[in-house]
């Protein structure tokens, strides 16, 4: 494997690592959405449509957090892949090292909100350093989760998922689960992951994140990516066992 992080040595391990992931991203986007200001920071589509309605000055849409938002998403994806490249250039665990310069930068964002704001919202104030820091974030993760390419699971947008489930149902309406091949069933719970994350981390940000405020939901989030790194530089590697000798 072209990674030495130990928490992907299978696709299943690969798939649940992307769907904690993408439930992540949904709940990063909740509390971005609901107590920065309306703003995504996870989801550039979205960034995107709101830079263009506050162009055109419709809709009472600010520009400046969408650009920022996109610039800072940007400025990470293009860090985050030169650098993760060094790091597989050489053989490093270039994974885990994506998700700890993740968690890092929501660290920093959560910190400084605490800071600035206490415990609440702070999109009356428009911290334009919290959003950059998310945003930031977020492009890292961008870019990790693309250098482990798991087809159907990007962990930031599901509409590619959600039609391609679509498409799948419709070719094989009869199909199951138990009577697809292995492949064919693991794409499906792929993009099954992806919808079901990103709606559920949106939930949970909701129910369980916002009301915290958005200092201490972005602490959470970046608890739980430090987690995952944590986990995946102690899992047990069995690429790395030996194999028993055939009888």
């Amino acid at each position: 494997m072209s990674d030495a992080s130990r928490i992907l040595a299978t696709d299943a391990r690969r798939a649940a690592v992307m769907t904690v992931l993408t439930v992540l991203a949904g709940a990063v986007d909740a509390v971005s959405f609901l107590t920065m200001g309306k703003v995504f920071c996870a989801l550039a589509t979205g960034n995107v449509l709101f830079l263009s309605f506050g162009l055109a000055g419709e809709g009472d849409v600010p520009v400046a957090r969408p650009a920022i938002a996109i610039g800072a998403f940007m400025a990470g994806a293009a860090c985050a892949g030169v650098v993760l490249a060094w790091l597989a250039g050489r053989g490093r665990p270039w994974f885990p090292a994506g998700l700890v310069c993740e968690a890092v930068l929501l660290v920093c964002a959560g910190a400084l909100a605490l800071v600035r704001h206490g415990t609440g919202a702070i999109s009356a104030q428009d911290d334009r350093g919290v959003v950059a820091l998310v945003a930031l974030a977020m492009g890292v993760r961008a870019s990790t989760v693309l250098r482990v390419h798991v087809p159907g699971m990007p962990t930031l947008l599901s509409q590619t998922a959600i039609a391609e489930l679509i498409n799948d149902v419709l070719r094989r309406p009869r199909a199951a689960l138990r009577g697809m091949t292995a492949k064919q069933r693991l794409a499906r719970t792929r993009w099954t992951a992806t919808a079901g994350g990103i709606f559920s981390g949106g939930v949970l940000g909701t129910l369980l994140l916002v009301p915290l405020g958005t200092g201490r939901a972005l602490l959470v989030i970046a608890a739980v990516v430090l987690l995952l790194a944590a986990v995946g530089m102690a899992a047990p590697s069995r690429a790395k066992e030996p194999v028993p000798d055939s009888p």
